[in-house]
């Protein structure tokens, strides 16, 4: 789990990102790490429901993760990498939940499944959510990652041990290097404009690692994890009592 004492990087500064833009091509990335271990992190964690007054990723970025770690925006680094336990994302649909950690400069976040819609909500952004089987045990707080989406790896720099990970079926890959679904569908529009609908692009049902049947789509909530009992959560198991957040 994150250290709140580990570093004093400054918040993001407002005004450097908007909503909608072109996201940097990302084959393979250097990053830091941020653990946030615990299973069921709800999207009110994420991004408080009192914030959800804007859609502006740079007026929502300094208040990402504020309800489970107020001092996470003082540490992330543009770029830097986020790694969760199961069914990251559970809770209410907000897509602010995804423009708030993109808007924080979070470049991709792992986990062994997500909630549903938060997992569509990232592909429909071109924010990279991946699946990875024993992520959270490959690394600590504060370790570099390199992170391949071509080559479906990351792997600890600072111990050298390696995953690979459930990688993005090409339908996501095309919405990211859009820049998200609507500039995705717009690029389609004017395909169709230009050249007709044989110029297209395949759907996803018809091009190699299109479908988006994964864990995290067929699941929705109440992912497999460790039921802790996060008050917090709207997955706490009933009776069940809060455990601390250290």
């Amino acid at each position: 789990m994150t250290d709140p004492q580990r570093s004093t990087r400054p918040a993001p500064a407002r005004g450097t990102q908007t909503r909608t833009h072109t996201l940097q091509p990302m084959t393979a990335r250097t990053a830091r790490v941020h653990v946030f271990g615990r299973d069921h992190i709800n999207t009110d964690e994420i991004i408080p429901a009192r914030y959800l007054t804007t859609d502006r990723e740079e007026e929502l970025a300094p208040y990402a993760m504020q309800d489970y770690d107020p001092q996470f925006v003082q540490r992330v680094g543009q770029g830097d990498i986020v790694i969760a336990g199961a069914d990251f994302g559970c809770g209410s649909s907000r897509e602010h939940a995804v423009w708030a950690l993109r808007g924080a400069g979070v470049s991709a976040v792992l986990a062994p499944n997500f909630a549903r819609i938060f997992y569509r909500n990232a592909i429909n952004n071109g924010f990279p959510a991946l699946e990875c089987a024993g992520i959270e045990e490959l690394f600590s707080d504060g370790d570099e990652a390199t992170l391949d989406l071509e080559a479906g790896t990351i792997r600890n720099e600072t111990t050298g041990r390696e995953l690979r990970f459930t990688p993005l079926p090409d339908f996501a890959l095309a919405v990211k290097a859009a820049g998200g679904w609507l500039e995705y569908m717009r690029d389609q529009d004017a395909a169709a404009q230009a050249g007709g609908a044989a110029s297209l692009p395949a759907t996803v049902g018809e091009q190699p690692g299109g479908t988006l049947n994964t864990a995290s789509t067929e699941g929705g909530h109440g992912h497999a994890g460790r039921p802790q009992g996060d008050g917090a959560s709207f997955e706490t198991p009933a009776g069940a009592a809060e455990p601390g957040r250290g």
